[in-house]
């Protein structure tokens, strides 16, 4: 029996429209009648343009670029939910904007993705449906229920140590042998390749990552794997395609023949690169959507 609202509404911010479109058409409803804008100084406004009074309201809002505008739609689209009465909301984030900041990596550092989760809790959201946490700890950090969606199909390498559990869970289901990019950081967002830890010589090999942001840990690591390891073609696959500054470029200047992403984040324009493909998360999310409100078990989905 359904304890909450007496129907469902999907409503989505201006991050990625198109995946909340396919997501209703899958379920069988309109999207929600909204318009999240800005005033004139950048401030966030919604506006509802229909009755959530006692609706089971799921906010589908990626916290991708635009990051902190597309965050703060999210806070405000909530806020006025919780004040419209609604009967619960659930922020369905297909990318986690802050992740990466999940620790204390150095003296003083904030650990931001737990203000986020305390910002969520706070605005009155009642559930999180999300995909691909960077750091799985990240579900203690709310008090309130957080449904981490597994979007990754395919593994053969790791491309950092990172990344080796992720690798390796799938490579055992497949009995597969795991390969690994040893690397040495030396700063945010540069990288240095060091060696390949695993017989890649002569083979087809599929990067795995949750991610590619600026592109340079997966570039680097699909030039070792062929220049240090010897191997033969390199795919490469993640689930959030953030591609931020030279990204692209870099992208179609590696080793890489092709890179999947997920359509968490809003798929960029097909004439920027022909090497990068997407593959829409809309029936995975429809699910989830749909078990939530009828009460019924999501861990199916990753099972």
């Amino acid at each position: 029996m359904i304890s909450h609202g007496k129907d469902m509404k999907v409503f989505s911010g201006n991050a990625n429209v198109g995946l909340a479109k396919d997501i209703c058409k899958l379920i069988g409803i309109q999207l929600g009648n909204a318009e999240i804008g800005h005033f004139a100084d950048g401030e966030v406004c919604a506006s509802i343009y229909e009755s959530v009074r006692g609706s089971d309201v799921f906010l589908v809002q990626s916290t991708s670029r635009p990051v902190n505008d597309n965050l703060m739609e999210l806070l405000v689209m909530i806020d006025a939910m919780k004040r419209a009465s609604a009967g619960r909301v659930t922020a369905v984030i297909p990318y986690f904007g802050y992740a990466r900041q999940d620790r204390k990596a150095k003296a003083r550092d904030p650990i931001s993705a737990k203000l986020v989760a305390n910002m969520l809790v706070a605005a009155g959201a009642d559930r999180v449906l999300t995909m691909d946490l960077h750091a799985a700890q990240i579900q203690g950090f709310f008090d309130i229920p957080v449904d981490n969606l597994l979007g990754e199909d395919m593994v053969v390498v790791s491309p950092d140590v990172g990344s080796v559990a992720r690798a390796r869970a799938f490579a055992q289901k497949l009995h597969m042998n795991l390969a690994i990019v040893d690397k040495r950081r030396q700063k945010a967002n540069q990288c240095e390749v060091m060696n390949v830890i695993g017989d890649v010589d002569g083979k087809d090999c599929i990067l795995f990552d949750d991610m590619v942001d600026t592109g340079g840990s997966l570039c680097n690591a699909a030039k070792a794997i062929v220049e240090v390891g010897g191997a033969k073609n390199v795919y490469a696959c993640a689930s959030h395609g953030v591609l931020s500054g030279p990204a692209i470029e870099r992208i179609n200047n590696s080793n890489i023949t092709e890179l999947a992403f997920l359509d968490t984040i809003a798929p960029i324009d097909p004439s920027l690169s022909g090497k990068i493909k997407y593959l829409t998360v809309a029936p995975m999310f429809a699910e989830a959507i749909e078990r939530i409100y009828q009460e019924i078990s999501v861990s199916k989905l990753w099972l």
